[in-house]
């Protein structure tokens, strides 16, 4: 068992130079009649059942069967040592050319980093008091051929030499073989997502799936994807949003219920921004935006301390308290606390001036020159100098009729509508309002947005007819939430991002 086939010791080799030294011995063992990958392996325990046993204050010897990969190996003459990690955990196994016989000796010297196989011994503790296993029989179950990226020590500071960010997106199964870190993000993402279902269901709602295939790109103001159903002879779209479908739901007598799902949005990609993303929509009847706003604080501040144990985060060099009630601010009157700028007076205006509004944003140097309509220029003043500044939990809220064609207007205003959008570590997390369900109201709103899109507008809601004959039926009073899940678990695991919390992000097609 010679450390000179170690990957770790083979920083002069080039990766194609170990690859053939693993096929070479791939064949070797082919020649030797050892099957190196078998059907199945039956198991005993996991590493953390073995690791558990070591918890009581006698040595345990008791027989047991692991499996796992690979992941350091230590030659002493005839006798080495292994350290072999599996899904629950990592032990260390030792055993030497007696214990084993002649063909399993042969796979103990032979191995290499990353292989995986399954070990039968007795439990024991080293000298210096380490849990380990003395291995009398070894099983070879799938040879590695490529090579792990190389993991070294230098100056005392442990380093992974699988840096390439790119790359670890890329060829993720490495990524989670030699980083713990990312393993254990993508458990709590799993964790997380279980107690959301867990949490809402037992407050009475219902889970449901909607259609990913519309024949509109409805219920958010996004680029769709496009596609073609064959058989059907139609154009579809890959959905931005469920919010239409799930209304209907509420109108054909659901009251509770709640979808988990991707959305699809043919936007830019960004540190925040996927163009495949995890939502969760909730729609109550007989709910408004203060109900969401309430279930929106209960939500998270739960997943915060049922999976995380606290009700602070860390994020980067931020610390985020979500103790209750969180903060509210308006719309409008964040945007003039944060610049300076009053857009408040354009309310009432028919048809405010975007000239003017661009004179505005760019006296404080915001660039708004792809802007075509008044509101649009706000919000671009909002996104670029006020989200940043709302680090700390707060519902903005009252945003303008104008730029939120889905909601119900404010009895006492009716130019805003009862909407809330909840910001955390300068991040917009949700989106929310109280669900317009006046048929006639909706159907104007619709045509402004046609004749928007008419314009030269790029990002509005389409038309829906089908979804106008249902608020005719009929909707009860409804309140809607929707949260972006991604950056949700961003918050909570102090992920960079958005690309470290999806197993598989989005990348440009590698060129060779």
């Amino acid at each position: 068992m010679s450390e000179n086939n170690d990957d770790h010791s083979s920083e002069n080799q080039s990766e194609t130079e170990l690859i053939q030294q693993r096929l070479s011995k791939y064949k070797s063992f082919t020649e030797h009649g050892i099957n190196v990958y078998p059907n199945q392996f039956k198991r005993t325990h996991n590493i953390l059942d073995v690791l558990e046993m070591f918890n009581t204050n006698d040595v345990p010897q008791n027989k047991v069967i692991i499996a796992g990969r690979v992941m350091t190996r230590r030659a002493m003459g005839k006798a080495g040592f292994l350290n072999i990690k599996d899904f629950s955990g990592q032990i260390q196994v030792y055993s030497n050319n007696t214990l084993l016989n002649e063909n399993g000796y042969f796979v103990f010297t032979e191995l290499d980093i990353g292989d995986i196989i399954g070990v039968s011994g007795e439990t024991f503790k080293t000298k210096t008091g380490e849990p380990s296993i003395r291995v009398e029989s070894i099983t070879m179950l799938s040879k590695n051929l490529y090579p792990l990226p190389v993991v070294k020590e230098k100056d005392g500071v442990r380093f992974d030499a699988f840096a390439d960010v790119e790359q670890r997106y890329r060829r993720r199964y490495l990524d989670l073989i030699v980083n713990p870190d990312v393993k254990n993000t993508f458990v709590l993402r799993s964790k997380i997502i279980s107690e959301i279902r867990s949490f809402l269901i037992g407050r009475g709602f219902l889970e449901v799936e909607t259609p990913m295939m519309h024949s509109i790109a409805s219920g958010a103001a996004a680029k769709p994807f496009q596609t073609h159903h064959n058989t059907l002879g139609m154009d579809l779209f890959l959905r931005i949003a469920p919010e239409l479908h799930l209304k209907r739901l509420i109108a054909g007598g659901f009251e509770k219920i709640f979808e988990l799902n991707r959305n699809f949005r043919n936007e830019g990609i960004s540190i925040k921004h996927n163009p495949e993303f995890t939502m969760m929509e909730i729609y109550q009847a007989y709910a408004d935006y203060s109900d969401m706003m309430t279930l929106t604080e209960e939500i998270i501040t739960h997943l915060v301390k049922t999976v995380l144990k606290t009700d602070t985060l860390t994020y980067g060099d931020k610390t985020i308290s979500l103790k209750t009630p969180w903060e509210k601010k308006t719309y409008l009157g964040v945007i003039e606390e944060k610049t300076g700028l009053n857009f408040r007076p354009f309310l009432n205006t028919n048809d405010p001036s975007v000239e003017d509004a661009k004179k505005m944003a760019q006296s404080i140097g915001v660039d708004v020159k792809k802007c075509h309509t008044f509101w649009e220029v706000v919000d671009e003043v909002f996104s670029g100098k006020v989200e940043g500044t709302l680090i700390q939990p707060v519902f903005i809220t009252d945003f303008p009729k104008a730029m939120s064609p889905l909601a119900k207007s404010k009895p006492e205003e009716h130019v805003l509508v009862e909407r809330f959008e909840p910001y955390i570590n300068g991040w917009e997390i949700g989106n929310a309002f109280t669900e317009l369900n006046d048929p006639f109201d909706q159907k104007e709103r619709f045509e402004q947005q046609v004749a928007m899109k008419k314009a030269g507008q790029a990002e509005v809601i389409e038309m829906d007819e089908d979804f106008i004959d249902v608020l005719r039926v009929g909707m009860p009073p409804t309140g809607g939430l929707g949260i972006g899940i991604d950056r949700l678990i961003m918050l909570m695991t102090n992920s960079p991002s958005i690309k470290d919390v999806i197993l598989f992000p989005l990348l440009k097609k590698k060129e060779n």
